[in-house]
């Protein structure tokens, strides 16, 4: 075990933490100098430990480990790059940074031989980048499906189990810390589209573009889908997947809102909570569980990627790091609830249709669509459409 001498860019609700943390344990680290953005705001700690000056933590050849915890994606690009040019290892938990920059950063870090960790910015105080990383590292995955974002599974738990509408429910989660002012990439999937990729990298060794993910938000659920699902004993999840082809040639990716059966354990995963599925060929079906969101699981996934780095911890990718397109022509079972008379443009949506309902309250129409159509068709992410994949 080394000394490690830490530069902290942020001290918001994680970083405040961590720091209090690390003051508190008997470890060979010391937080030598923090960055902020306004100087003038009262913070729990002495004086000279903060500067607005990158610099003073990027020219610092003492400080050997930046922990990155701000809010802007491209300032955090160039901090991470700039530190790992000055041979710093870097911790990260901004997870839009890196689903956007993963493979340049990965080559960058390798380049100078330096440590580039991000437990935090995928499934909060689930390990899962780590495990994905050393145990499953030689077997085949047959698929990884899970509620990655803990907002979202906090509104559609409250929706569920209240009865509540989307709106004040949403207040609920903002009051509580578990969603933003602006909760957009977080209701509309984006977020968990980031985690994927990131996931999917680790998982398989391809690197897969966010944008190039099938997604879709919880926005335009409608309390008759939360009653459907209650009279088929099922639940509404919004869930990303990652399955791999037998041969491994090709993957499907996708983040939607899905109705799992009441048994599975992902449908047991309420509030703040993420669970994550993983299936292979020789230890065949593992559920990881824990808590996503909100300042203590963030700090715990941020916490264990620093003690990982007295040890010179890194991601070694055993699996490669190759770019990818996910496949659009597999396909799977839907439901899609409307209002009024909208069947005519969505049964070009169908291969085949198993199922449909009319009712003055609204519609709904079952049957098996290809992901090619979902990812072409963006009139479905209007409000008055509900899709959700049947598991």
């Amino acid at each position: 075990m080394k000394k490690l001498s830490i530069g902290l860019f942020g001290f918001g609700v994680v970083g405040e933490g961590i720091y209090k943390v690390l003051q508190k344990k008997s470890l060979n680290i010391e937080v030598k100098k923090v960055v902020i953005k306004d100087p003038s705001k009262k913070r729990n700690a002495r004086t000279e430990l903060f500067s607005t000056d990158k610099n003073d933590i990027l020219n610092d050849d003492s400080i050997d480990l930046v922990v990155e915890l701000i809010d802007d994606d491209k300032a955090a690009l160039d901090i991470i790059c700039k530190s790992f040019e000055k041979g710093k290892s870097v911790i990260s938990a901004n997870k839009k940074m890196i689903a956007e920059n993963h493979e340049f950063l990965i080559k960058k870090s390798q380049e100078n031989k330096v440590s580039f960790l991000y437990e935090a910015a995928v499934c909060g105080s689930v390990p899962i980048i780590r495990n994905l990383e050393e145990y499953f590292d030689n077997d085949l995955l047959k698929s990884i499906k899970g509620i990655v974002n803990g907002s979202t599974n906090f509104i559609l738990s409250k929706m569920t189990n209240d009865n509540a509408p989307y709106h004040k429910v949403l207040k609920i989660a903002q009051e509580s810390g578990f969603a933003e002012s602006d909760p957009t990439l977080d209701v509309e999937g984006i977020d968990a589209k980031y985690k994927l990729s990131i996931i999917t990298l680790h998982a398989l060794g391809k690197r897969v573009k966010p944008e190039d993910i099938v997604c879709q938000g919880i926005t335009s659920l409608h309390p008759f889908d939360f009653q459907y699902a209650n009279e088929k004993n099922r639940v509404i999840k919004l869930i990303a997947r990652c399955n791999p082809s037998e041969n491994g040639e090709t993957i499907s990716l996708s983040v939607l809102p899905t109705f799992l059966k009441k048994d599975s354990p992902l449908a047991s995963t309420h509030n703040e909570y993420n669970g994550v599925i993983v299936e292979s060929s020789l230890a065949d079906s593992q559920f990881f569980y824990g808590k996503g969101a909100g300042r203590y699981p963030t700090s715990s996934a941020v916490l264990s990627d620093i003690s990982a780095s007295l040890y010179d911890y890194k991601y070694t990718y055993k699996k490669g790091v190759s770019v990818r397109l996910p496949t659009y022509d597999c396909e799977a079972k839907f439901y899609i609830s409307y209002q009024g008379n909208e069947f005519e443009t969505l049964q070009f949506l169908f291969e085949s249709i198993e199922e449909k309902f009319e009712s003055r309250e609204r519609n709904y129409v079952i049957g098996n669509i290809k992901l090619k159509k979902l990812k072409d068709r963006q009139f479905l992410n209007q409000a008055n459409y509900s899709i959700i994949q049947i598991d």
